[in-house]
């Protein structure tokens, strides 16, 4: 039988929550930095954020590198805030990757802490469908699964509409997270859960930071069934994040036919894209990514610096200017002030 989240879990993963995917707080020595990374988990927390996604890409995957040993500190002590700290139902996700049985190793570490579900990245080397979907189905023995379409530009295969049907088919599967960067590729992952029998146990989530508000405003048909975004699992969402919930927020109110709320969504779903090409960095095939998550958190007084696990990974020429730029041009999605109020008692 297939392992199940815990009922007010479910609940908050099918209304639509804001899921931003935790950074990794390192010191000068690229060693983890616990009090910065408490730091950013209560103020994910702070936020209203629906669920916390810990161990995936905005965390650096190569925290999963057994020799490095940080996998298990880092969702320990994230679980650790949240066990302490959380005042409500909250969707614990951590990313797992690696083949078969890393994965599914990976799997049973987080659900010894407290975890809910996985993020299973879709990158392993040599990989067919057939070989991802036995795969995800031994994950799911251990965790519900969360699927993510992973873009190319950092090593995401192509997958097709069928892999998608048969991959909402598992039993295990609770959400997909379409991260592509591409519409035609997020239509086709739509159209193939939306093909699946357990199409309505599926919830999407978006992950294509250059496109929140389409995607969160969009109404998929798939035959005689209308598919929506739930919610989003984002690296964007890992900075602005209680201004996040409020793009949800607007979001449902759309769909609820409030004109007010999609006059807003569409004022503001430019200023985003800006925002997240400044962070993101896709002028650089997307180099300064991570790097940039970091950037903004840093100059909001929450990071110490942009370090990262792999040297070579930093900001791009210009970057630091850029997310400047776009932090005062666009405050209403920053959460400046907020952090400014609230950073000395995170930082404790």
């Amino acid at each position: 039988m297939a392992p199940v989240l815990p009922a007010d879990v479910a609940r908050v993963l099918r209304d639509g929550a804001v899921i931003p995917a935790h950074p990794l707080a390192l010191d000068a020595s690229r060693r983890l930095d616990e009090r910065r990374q408490r730091a950013l988990t209560r103020y994910y927390l702070a936020s209203g954020a629906g669920g916390i996604a810990i161990a995936v890409h905005t965390t650096q995957f190569e925290i999963h590198e057994p020799e490095r040993g940080l996998l298990e500190p880092v969702l320990a002590l994230t679980a650790d805030v949240l066990d302490a700290e959380a005042d409500r139902p909250l969707v614990r996700v951590a990313g797992v990757v690696g083949e078969t049985a890393q994965a599914v190793g990976e799997a049973e570490l987080a659900a010894s802490l407290g975890y809910h579900a996985v993020l299973l990245s879709p990158r392993v080397a040599g990989a067919t469908e057939e070989s991802l979907l036995e795969r995800a189905a031994a994950v799911g023995e251990v965790l519900p699964v969360i699927g993510f379409y992973l873009q190319e530009a950092i090593g995401g295969p192509v997958l097709s509409r069928a892999f998608w049907r048969r991959f909402a088919d598992l039993p295990s599967v609770v959400a997909v997270k379409a991260a592509p960067f591409d519409r035609y590729r997020t239509a086709e992952l739509v159209r193939g859960v939306g093909e699946s029998d357990r199409a309505d146990a599926v919830s999407l989530y978006t992950g294509n930071d250059d496109a929140i508000v389409a995607d969160l405003t969009a109404v998929h048909h798939v035959g005689d069934r209308e598919l929506r975004f739930a919610g989003g699992l984002l690296g964007q969402w890992a900075v602005g994040t209680r201004a996040a919930t409020g793009v949800l927020e607007l979001a449902k109110r759309h769909h609820s036919g409030d004109a007010a709320a999609s006059a807003e969504l569409s004022a503001l779903a430019a200023d985003l894209t800006d925002l997240n090409a400044a962070v993101f960095d896709p002028v650089n095939g997307f180099a300064g990514v991570i790097a940039g998550v970091h950037e903004v958190l840093r100059q909001q007084g929450l990071l110490e610096g942009v370090w990262c696990l792999d040297e070579a990974e930093t900001l791009s020429p210009g970057q630091a200017e850029e997310i400047e730029r776009v932090r005062l041009a666009y405050p209403h999605l920053g959460d400046d002030a907020f952090i400014a109020e609230h950073r000395d008692e995170w930082l404790r």
